[in-house]
């Protein structure tokens, strides 16, 4: 059974790759820094497709027919250079790490690969010292996964679009948008891509020859190099967060969605600070806790549903309320959210935003 509470172990085979385990996850980095395996302790399955290694940095060349620093067209798919040699590729045994350097033209990008103690995600930061002119730089995942469909999120919320390119409409989006998470999932089984600063995605879904299962690769976009209207568009340094997360449902997927993009702060202390708001259900988001603008001492709170599904739930205040209302974008009072006891019991839509205005004792 997998451990939860297990401490990260790193060991060095003798082919050269690295493994990380923590009880709930097993990684395979190989010599080149490559993810060649993630697999999963709890589902008892493997995360990336067979021979295939994820964490590939590509590079395209990107000459856009119009628009050179708006515009991307399919063509540039056409010629990819796979950034598997490295420089250096070490293992960091008490951090549960994997450092990696690479260079390639007149760029280099140093990552590392981290296995937390707990948690069923690989962490990938990156920094890229970029160099390069009318490049396209991605990351790619290829996952043992058949899904025809990716959940890709927008503020409050997520859509799904296709991974095929049965028809016309569904080829013209090779290149699409997100803000914090790509999914993808079988009935019972998915794995989230999370960013913290990449809102450029491609998913393409491919039949394998070997043992006819379907590979669905998961691409994150992360540089350009544009000449015009400014030619040093991007040059310098870059640092990104992104990380893998196998067996992730949509709630896994929002929640370390978040947590890539704000991830906790630690300030020392003797006592326990409690929320001042709390929504008792996890497919609720507070997104939001200030004081009213107007100066009045009323606390704001806009909070939604997150996972496209009807929820009931109730949002308690850390202090003494005396009344709720529904308020607008304004912060004006709509109607009477009908607080008791220090909570208010609210029904929500899928995706639906509400704002709360907290009247304090």
């Amino acid at each position: 059974a997998a451990d939860s509470g297990r401490p990260v172990t790193a060991e060095t085979r003798e082919d050269g790759s690295f493994v990380l385990e923590n009880g709930l996850l097993r990684v395979v980095v190989d010599g080149r820094g490559l993810v060649v395996s993630a697999y999963d302790l709890v589902a008892e399955r493997e995360t990336i497709a067979p021979g295939e290694a994820a964490n590939l940095l590509q590079l395209h060349p990107d000459f856009p027919n119009m628009w050179d620093a708006w515009d991307v067209d399919h063509f540039y798919r056409n010629t990819v250079t796979d950034l598997t040699d490295a420089e250096s590729v070490e293992l960091l045994a008490e951090a549960g790490s994997v450092r990696v350097v690479r260079a390639f033209g007149a760029s280099r990008v140093e990552q590392t690969l981290t296995l937390p103690a707990g948690e069923r995600r690989l962490d990938i930061d990156t920094e890229v010292d970029w160099h390069e002119t009318e490049k396209f730089l991605k990351t790619a995942f290829p996952l043992d996964v058949h899904a025809d469909r990716t959940a890709a999120e927008t503020q409050f919320g997520h859509l799904y679009r296709a991974t095929h390119t049965n028809t016309s409409w569904d080829a013209a989006k090779f290149e699409a948008c997100q803000h914090r998470f790509v999914h993808v999932e079988e009935p019972g089984w998915g794995v989230a891509v999370v960013n913290d600063s990449t809102y450029g995605y491609d998913v393409t879904r491919a039949v394998r020859e070997s043992d006819t299962g379907t590979t669905t690769t998961v691409r994150l976009s992360l540089l350009r190099a544009p000449r015009f209207p400014d030619p040093r568009t991007d040059q310098g340094v870059h640092r990104f967060r992104y990380a893998l997360v196998p067996g992730a449902t949509i709630g896994d997927a929002v929640r370390e969605g978040y947590r890539v993009n704000l991830p906790e702060r630690r300030v020392a202390g003797d006592a326990q600070v409690a929320p001042l708001v709390t929504a008792g259900d996890d497919a609720v988001v507070v997104t939001a806790v200030k004081l009213a603008d107007d100066g009045s001492g009323d606390v704001v709170v806009r909070l939604y549903e997150s996972r496209g599904g009807r929820v009931r739930t109730k949002v308690t205040a850390g202090f003494a309320l005396a009344s709720a209302a529904y308020c607008d974008l304004l912060e004006r009072p709509t109607a009477d959210a009908g607080a008791a006891d220090g909570e208010i019991s609210l029904s929500l839509r899928p995706f639906e935003i509400v704002t709360l205005r907290l009247v304090k004792e």
